[in-house]
């Protein structure tokens, strides 16, 4: 090999001599070829290394876009915000509230908010309406209830009940998707069939006939919205189980006489965590959401108690003159549910990222 590679490599160096009038080998290959090619343009090495550098200075010097959305990718701090603020709403609505939240001012019904009274109005009369709904911030309802306030203390009653469902949803899908994963067969098949049942029937009109069967009671609304969480939270665990199970450390476990509860919840439950917090995360805005969607067919808590679904269905037919009714309501309802969803995202990207092919 070392003497016949200088042999070749001359060859290739001489490609314009010619024997007996013909041309060479590589002389024909190269001729070959841009005759085959001859009307291809290929780039210059001063486009490529234009392009190359203009790649280069647009990924080291990102326009404030991109740097803001890669700031809110990495570490999400207005839904962090905004979530804060919601529960120090929720915590302290009894103290920063600026007045009760069913008390009615039959006089200021459907008031303007303040700032928005001060920018509108030329006419004597609109201007005096307005006047009376300057102490409201976000305006009054159709009972002259104030928006704000009951914006407030709905987020207290949004945030428990979204709580509460979550921690029963995220309690009972758990233990199922365990059992199913770790033991297998016949529990297996009885627990993935129930959720499939489960999944299939309508959740809002599975909804609608529980809660009208049963009464617009705390705890009835709270199990309806268990449903919308738990199926999914057993078929995460449970494909999380059967991975588990198989590992080394869970048969030592067994080979050191460890009970199934022990293995389960000792050494397969710690496994499943990060899986377990951020899917329950990303479950959050979705249950504040079915209860707004309740509250606003008359399925929800029941009135006078504020709740941001039956706050937007009360301004619902009021949107053409007095539009902030609903629209404050259904803002807090977007921002949260937005919120919840970024810092799940977030977490899911931080702690599990094979949550990216499921979620």
């Amino acid at each position: 090999m070392g003497v016949k590679s200088p042999q070749r490599h001359r060859l290739i160096r001489e490609p314009t001599t010619t024997r007996g009038g013909k041309l060479t080998r590589p002389l024909l290959f190269v001729s070959i070829l841009s005759t085959l090619f001859v009307d291809v343009e290929f780039p210059s090495m001063n486009q490529v290394t234009r392009l190359t550098l203009a790649d280069i200075h647009r990924r080291t010097n990102p326009s404030a876009s991109r740097r803001v959305l890669y700031v809110l990718r990495r570490w999400p701090l207005i839904p962090i915000m905004i979530i804060g603020t919601l529960l120090s709403c929720a915590l302290f609505a009894d103290y920063i509230s600026p007045s009760l939240p069913n008390r009615q001012e039959l006089r200021d019904r459907t008031a303007a908010p303040s700032w928005y009274a001060q920018c509108v109005g030329d006419e004597k009369p609109y201007f005096d309406y307005c006047s009376r709904g300057s102490k409201y911030l976000l305006g009054a309802d159709p009972l002259g209830r104030d928006v704000l306030t009951r914006i407030i203390h709905g987020a207290r009653v949004s945030l428990t009940l979204a709580s509460i469902s979550i921690a029963v949803g995220m309690l009972v899908g758990s233990t199922l998707g365990l059992v199913a994963g770790y033991y297998g067969r016949y529990i297996d098949e009885i627990v993935m069939r129930l959720t499939d049942i489960t999944t299939a029937i309508p959740y809002l009109l599975l909804a609608l006939v529980i809660v009208v069967v049963l009464g617009q009671k705390f705890y009835v609304i709270i199990g309806v919205l268990a449903l919308a969480s738990w199926p999914e939270i057993v078929r995460l665990v449970r494909g999380q189980t059967l991975q588990l199970r198989t590992l080394d450390y869970v048969a030592l476990a067994k080979v050191a006489g460890a009970s199934d509860i022990r293995i389960l919840f000792r050494h397969i439950l710690p496994g499943v965590m990060n899986t377990l917090v951020v899917a329950t995360t990303l479950q959050v805005g979705g249950i504040i959401l079915a209860e707004s969607i309740l509250g606003y067919l008359g399925a929800g808590v029941p009135p006078p108690t504020p709740a941001w679904g039956a706050m937007v269905a009360d301004g619902r037919n009021y949107l053409s003159n007095s539009w902030w009714v609903a629209l404050f309501p259904g803002l807090a309802i977007f921002l949260t549910v937005l919120s919840f969803n970024f810092i799940g995202d977030w977490l899911r990207d931080r702690w599990d990222t094979r949550l990216r092919q499921i979620l």
